[in-house]
């Protein structure tokens, strides 16, 4: 006999750890530790680039490029995504007739990052309990 939605999710409840309901209680929620993450910063390409801009007024592409140890084509997709989000800018021009360009992180990306960071924090203080 099949059992009810309500006993379902009694057992569901019983069976989860108890880290796992202090993980929800973080974000104010079941589930909501991991979907209150900024899945765009989470990527590591991506929170490193915010990161190193987060400390650097402005980098070039080059020096982003080594700062994150990528190559040219990880780099250009990854800072287009951060950008089209409005999480940094680019600036495009040219020193010495080459063409260079420079990155800047934005308020909302700071706050963006700002927010990530505490809810990291937040999560790492719930699983220290």
């Amino acid at each position: 006999m099949a059992r009810g939605g309500a006993a379902r999710k009694r057992d569901a409840a019983a069976e989860r750890p108890a880290s796992a309901s202090k993980l929800a209680k973080v974000a104010g929620g079941a589930g909501a530790h991991a979907a209150g993450l900024d899945r765009l910063i989470h990527e590591r390409l991506r929170l490193a680039i915010v990161s190193a801009l987060a400390v650097n007024p402005k980098l070039s592409f080059t020096e982003l490029k080594r700062l994150v140890d990528t190559s040219d084509g990880n780099l250009s997709v990854h800072a287009r995504k951060l950008e089209d989000a409005g999480y940094i800018t680019s600036e495009k021009g040219f020193e010495d007739r080459v063409p260079r360009t420079d990155y800047v992180l934005t308020r909302q990306g700071r706050a963006a990052l700002d927010n990530y960071l505490g809810h990291m924090e937040a999560l790492i203080r719930a699983t220290r309990r």
